[in-house]
């Protein structure tokens, strides 16, 4: 298999594994949308943190408003009550006014929050230095986890205007959001590699040749954004090594400089008055005042 470490920028992304046959066009769309799964996963897990805290989203004409605003316009949230969580819930207002403050308990809580953290942990970044693989079935189970999370919690479901849900059934509208910016259109990807695009319809082989043994970084990157910036040739880690190598030799070749012909002189037998003050019997003597 071919081992690609897929990188965003300079950052890592995740480790992909394929074979030389492959398609670029299959590589780039499977790679693409194992991306923005990824990126999907961490929206919903933000909004779930939120849903434990504040509970449902409000209807988007009583969103932001004050209370008074609220009465004096006589609106009221209709699905308030529709999708209550399971055993019960504690106001705690949402002081940004998205969410209408109906707090599930602390074991709902617990069941939304832990469906958070072992969601990300299965798509993390940190994968990478522990050279675990990233697919779409991950992506997959890693999405199920927090849908189940949901429905346990709120078994009536989620009102049909709250984020999390239009994300589960992929209708979310990231208009004008900085999540709208970092999700990738597979028709608009470009996969490089060594400072060369992989060109659509041609395989993997044309590039790396026929050794499936083979592990290479390519960088993501949106057609029209131009060629992405080539790898450095140390890292944070190896360039401070390296200075603090450079600076040990540095030292090393100072007290050599030091210690040269002339290190003798400092010796007791090259001293002229070392005989003169052994027959006085002043050798060995240390004063201080007192």
């Amino acid at each position: 298999m071919v081992r690609l470490h897929v990188k965003k920028g300079d950052e890592s992304q995740f480790l992909y594994d394929t074979t030389v046959d492959t398609l670029v066009d299959d590589v780039i769309q499977e790679i693409t949308v194992i991306y923005n799964g990824r990126l999907k996963i961490n929206r919903i897990a933000y909004e779930i943190e939120e849903l434990a805290k504040h509970g449902t989203m409000l209807p988007s004409n009583m969103m932001g408003l004050t209370d008074e605003q609220v009465v004096e316009l006589k609106l009221k949230d209709e699905w308030a009550d529709k999708c209550s969580p399971m055993g019960g819930w504690t106001f705690n207002k949402d002081v940004i006014g998205r969410r209408n403050g109906r707090q599930p308990n602390e074991r709902m809580q617990e069941i939304l929050r832990k469906a958070v953290k072992d969601s990300q942990a299965m798509i993390t970044k940190k994968l990478v230095a522990d050279d675990k693989l990233m697919s779409l079935k991950i992506v997959n189970e890693a999405l199920d986890e927090l849908r189940g999370a949901v429905m346990i919690v709120y078994p009536m479901g989620l009102p049909p205007h709250d984020v999390i849900r239009k994300e589960f059934e992929n209708t979310e509208d990231l208009t004008g959001t900085q999540a709208s910016l970092e999700v990738m259109d597979v028709q608009m990807t470009q996969l490089w590699f060594s400072g060369k695009e992989m060109i659509r319809g041609k395989k993997l082989k044309d590039y790396l040749g026929a050794n499936e043994k083979t592990k290479i970084v390519v960088k993501l990157q949106k057609r029209g954004s131009g060629k992405p910036a080539r790898e450095p040739l140390m890292n944070d880690d190896q360039r401070r090594e390296f200075m603090m190598h450079a600076y040990r030799r540095q030292e090393e070749i100072k007290k050599l400089e030091q210690d040269d012909d002339d290190e003798y002189l400092n010796s007791s037998w090259a001293d002229s008055g070392s005989l003169k003050r052994h027959f006085q019997g002043l050798n060995n003597i240390s004063w201080k005042p007192k």
